[in-house]
């Protein structure tokens, strides 16, 4: 057999066996459910946090030095009340 034949022989083996293992790949898809969980973002739905009255909010420029300084320690107690709430409420959703 001369080199041309033997070229030509192998390239027509090579197609054939290309034809055949492209017949044999063809195979039906499988239809089938999944489940995926994905996460979503909820509103979050905390109390509203009513704002006080803070003591301070009425302090005359007259009153005493005594009187400022009680409103100022009550207004104290208040805020860390209301951060207090505050914070409870954010946790709630989280």
């Amino acid at each position: 057999m001369s080199i041309a034949r033997r070229s030509v022989h192998g390239v027509g083996v090579l197609a054939g066996f290309l034809l055949l293992t492209g017949c044999a790949a063809h195979v039906e898809p499988e239809i089938r459910t999944v489940r995926v969980e994905v996460p979503v973002q909820v509103p979050c739905r905390a109390p509203d946090v009513a704002v006080p009255a803070w003591a301070a909010a009425g302090l005359l420029k007259a009153d005493s030095l005594e009187v400022k300084v009680r409103a100022l320690l009550a207004e104290r107690r208040q805020r860390i009340g209301y951060e207090k709430e505050l914070a409870a409420a954010a946790d709630a959703c989280r």
